[in-house]
């Protein structure tokens, strides 16, 4: 984003500053991260911490005979290291507008902070988007790189069973899955051998359903790459999303904001200008830990992905 993004006045057609209209704001509820809902939230006291992960299993022996000697058995663990990063973001609002404005744009802005938050969270570790180098790896690229992927065909209830017997094979189960943007619709008229309906709607309202019994959440935040994957299913437990600080609010009427040149680009005193600065500090890893059925960590992944059938292989 430029530093020189402000919300200010349209001279022609201002939605905000009106005469006189509703002072209502008719707009879709903000879109929460799914990652914060499905992942594992730790607390974090200081910037990293390691959380051991089990990384060898210990492996019993048959006794020969009633002299026999017993052997012995090593079971190892290593460390996922969380690195708390950073997000945050500036919103600087000129003072006239505030005052010329019917609705609490504070209000208004503050969800759509949150919304920013969450995308920027599921985009980099789901696919890796803007992702902090001392992140852990992104869940769709480290599925495919373990060969946990199948890609959709026709017979979509098929794939997504296909799936989950690829993660079965290296151990883990699956409990929770995340798709694109509208794959609810498409699921609703899956049906079983015997008729039944393997995907159920949820009939209060609320999004996603349950897809083979399990929950099911669209990523509709903007977050999702369409081109890459239809859905992300595994252990969601896996996943560890350390929290440091939750998002603050902060108001700022005097100061500078300047560009990555030191370039003021608006002073907040001189130009009449309010600021509001939200930040969050979070960290983010996967854990893989080793299982009877897959000792190779390469090979090895608690997620799978349902890859895009237009997916076009390099």
């Amino acid at each position: 984003m430029p530093y020189n993004s402000l919300i200010s006045r349209d001279a022609s057609n201002d939605p905000l500053v009106p005469t006189p209209v509703s002072d209502q704001i008719i707009q879709q509820l903000p879109e929460s991260s799914v990652m914060l809902q499905r992942a594992r939230q730790v607390r974090l006291s200081s910037r990293t911490q390691r959380m051991p992960v089990l990384d060898v299993l210990p492996t019993a022996y048959f006794v020969s005979g009633d002299t026999g000697l017993k052997q012995t058995s090593a079971q190892d663990w290593k460390n996922v290291e969380l690195v708390v990063e950073e997000l945050a973001v500036i919103v600087p609002i000129p003072e006239a507008y505030l005052d010329d404005a019917q609705v609490p744009i504070w209000d208004e802005v503050r969800p759509r902070i949150v919304e920013a938050f969450g995308v920027a969270i599921d985009a980099a570790t789901l696919f890796g988007t803007s992702k902090p180098s001392t992140w852990g790896h992104p869940i769709y690229q480290s599925a495919v790189a373990a060969g946990n992927v199948v890609t959709a065909g026709t017979d979509l209830a098929l794939n997504v069973a296909q799936l989950g017997e690829l993660l079965a094979k290296d151990g883990f189960p699956v409990n929770a899955f995340a798709s694109r943007p509208g794959l609810n619709w498409k699921l609703v008229g899956l049906r079983a051998t015997d008729g039944h309906p393997i995907y159920q709607p949820d009939l209060q309202g609320r999004p996603g359903g349950t897809l083979y019994g399990y929950p099911l959440n669209e990523v509709s935040n903007g977050a999702w790459n369409a081109t890459e994957a239809e859905l992300i299913a595994g252990d969601w437990s896996k996943a560890i999303i350390g929290m440091r600080q939750d998002i603050t609010f902060k108001m700022f009427t005097e100061g500078v904001i300047t560009d990555g040149s030191g370039v003021i680009q608006l002073n907040l005193m001189q130009q009449d200008a309010v600021a509001l600065r939200a930040v969050m500090r979070l960290a983010y890893a996967t854990a893989n830990p080793v299982t009877a059925l897959n000792a190779t960590a390469s090979t090895r992944y608690p997620f799978g992905v349902l890859r895009a059938a237009s997916y076009t292989y390099s």
